[in-house]
């Protein structure tokens, strides 16, 4: 009696994406960006600290001409964490950072006043009082930006003021430092005799007190971030297509007849073209007929596409840096890392193949890293050993001989695609405003325009440009997988047209030695 046993599942079945993974994955990728950003924050911290410090711990600013017809110079309002009620939504600021203001007067006769105090006081002081309100400063080049106010002298010389926090006044360079507190303050510039015009050469400085503790939260908050990242990016990837249950698979419906055992189904029941000469192994079929007009909102259509593979592309490169460590220290690359990364590639060929890399069907991509029926397929075999020490050099030196052929081919950032951008923009020698148009498709992106006009016209895809366009794919995967560490055969410097792969060169006959006679 023949023994009954569940249906075959289709192919692809128990391999759609896990929704509980996925959340893992995007999860993860979002605390490695973080984590990425503090720990490039603290090193831009360290660095900064390291070199742009003076021997008193201050980061000091260039020095700069100030200068107001009127009686005085005032700063726009300095709000250090207060509202008008008191409320400080950062905390308690005081002592947290030493500020520093440095003048002297132009012309180098007289005495200059420098002074900072709560702004409610400085704006009685300068009320009815012709001076200059300083909004803003550009450094490079420099260029303040003024407000000036009309009015009459002063009610008196600044330095008679109570009201002052901190202030330095004086013949030659004047230098006031203040610890920061809560509040809002402003800080004057003038004359010390209250006259008029004021012109000095100013800078400024600050000293921050928690630097170090900062630099070390930055530091070790981001590397605490990034490694809790990686480890989930790494768990997500390793189970997002953990084959599971899927339609097809299972116990038969109740009522299903007994179906007889069967020898084991090959994933492959039609047998494939031979081998690639090269193991990247990257084919498409032109999915004829072609809609006309569909390309137009293609990248609407393939938004959702675009969104997963962001989260998915830095995954990709999180763990190709995982997997250079360990194929460093062990010289193999982990498996569960090797498939996920090789679906990355796959789902980017086929959603570039639908889009903008090629445009050569119009079957909606699926959502799977898993080989799939779909008119584009990608396939890498599992390298059983490869070179520790070449995963030293070939992702950045060996390949840069392809990278510059595939920029040519596919315009650089984002093989495959075409746009364009144009613009207003001013001529720094002052000429008219000019408009422009800049092309950033390469070659690909435009055998790709060429395509969808013959296409609008004709509605047929030019067979020639397909085969060119497939060729340039290649390349550009076969460099992509070396480069991510996947393989170590050095790319060949070869354009492979047309849709499939071609088939390896047959063996030679082994020499003989020695030679036949005659």
């Amino acid at each position: 009696m023949a023994q009954a046993v569940p249906p075959a599942p289709p192919a692809g079945a128990g391999s759609r994406v896990r929704p509980g993974m996925v959340v893992l994955l995007v999860a993860g990728t979002l605390l490695a960006l973080l984590g990425l950003a503090l720990v490039v924050a603290g090193a831009a911290v360290a660095w900064f600290a390291a070199n742009d410090r003076d021997d008193d711990g201050f980061f000091t600013s260039s020095t700069f001409e100030l200068a107001s017809d009127g009686y005085a110079l005032r700063s726009e309002e300095l709000d250090f964490g207060a509202d008008p009620d008191g409320w400080e939504p950062f905390g308690d600021v005081d002592g947290l950072a030493t500020l520093r203001l440095t003048a002297r007067r132009v012309d180098g006769a007289g005495e200059v006043f420098l002074g900072i105090a709560r702004s409610d006081d400085v704006a009685d002081y300068l009320d009815g009082v012709a001076h200059t309100l300083v909004d803003d400063i550009d450094d490079d080049p420099f260029e303040p930006e003024y407000r000036h106010r009309r009015g009459g002298p002063p009610p008196g010389p600044p330095g008679d003021q109570p009201f002052w926090l901190a202030s330095a006044a004086g013949p030659g360079e004047q230098t006031l430092e203040w610890e920061l507190e809560s509040g809002r303050f402003a800080a004057v510039l003038m004359n010390a005799d209250g006259s008029r015009p004021v012109a000095a050469d100013v800078s400024a400085g600050v000293k921050i007190s928690f630097l170090v503790p900062l630099l070390v939260a930055l530091l070790v908050g981001g590397s605490v971030l990034l490694l809790i990242g990686v480890v989930m990016i790494a768990v997500g990837a390793a189970r997002l297509h953990r084959p599971g249950a899927g339609p097809g698979q299972g116990a038969p419906p109740p009522g299903a007849a007994p179906v007889a055992a069967a020898a084991p189904i090959s994933p492959s029941p039609e047998p494939g073209p031979p081998p690639s000469a090269y193991p990247v192994r990257l084919e498409g079929r032109l999915d004829e007929p072609l809609n006309r007009g569909l390309w137009v909102v293609k990248w609407i259509l393939a938004i959702p596409h675009y969104i997963v593979l962001f989260f998915l592309w830095i995954a990709f490169a999180v763990l190709t840096f995982v997997a250079g460590v360990a194929i460093l220290f062990t010289g193999r690359y982990p498996r569960g890392i090797f498939d996920f990364n090789v679906g990355v590639l796959r789902w980017t060929w086929r959603v570039g193949f639908y889009s903008y890399s090629a445009l050569a069907t119009d079957r909606y991509p699926p959502f799977s890293l898993h080989p799939e029926d779909y008119p584009a397929t990608l396939d890498i075999p599992y390298p059983e050993r490869l070179n520790r020490w070449l995963v030293l050099v070939k992702w950045w030196l060996l390949a840069i001989p392809h990278y510059l052929v595939v920029s040519v081919l596919g315009g650089g950032w984002g093989f495959g695609t075409w746009w364009w951008r144009s613009g207003w923009a001013d001529n720094v020698d002052d000429n008219p405003v000019g408009w422009g148009i800049r092309w950033g498709g390469g070659l690909v992106g435009l055998l790709l325009v060429v395509a969808v006009v013959v296409l609008l016209c004709t509605g047929r895809y030019p067979r020639g440009v397909f085969d060119i366009v497939m060729g340039a794919s290649r390349w550009a995967y076969r460099v992509w997988a070396y480069a991510a560490l996947l393989r170590d055969e050095y790319p060949p410097f070869r354009l492979d047209l047309g849709p499939t792969e071609p088939a390896p060169p047959p063996p030679s006959a082994p020499a003989s030695w020695p030679p036949p006679p005659g």
